[in-house]
């Protein structure tokens, strides 16, 4: 999975559309190996990121859970104090 990819489901206030598009663009620079299609390559490679985009919001508003919503800030802040741990001099 790439590390670049956060989870989008069950957040307070939900993912943006921006959120979907960048998650779908990191999978697809995954899949393709590269981080700026050619230009032969520029419009299946735009084409993907879009297509993907769209099942990605598809999946989001149809998933359903009974755990309550999550906060942003606070998982945000979480995942700071995980990496200021992780990342600590010894």
């Amino acid at each position: 999975m790439c590390r670049n990819i956060h989870p989008l489901h069950n957040f307070e206030p939900a993912a943006t559309n921006d959120e979907v598009h960048a998650a779908a663009l990191q999978f697809v620079r995954k899949v393709a190996g590269t981080t700026k299609p050619s230009r032969a390559n520029a419009a299946a490679f735009d084409e993907a990121v879009e297509e993907i985009a769209h099942i990605t919001r598809h999946l989001l508003d149809h998933l359903v859970t009974n755990a309550p919503p999550k906060n942003r800030e606070i998982e945000a802040e979480k995942a700071r104090a995980r990496a200021a741990h992780r990342y600590v001099s010894v």
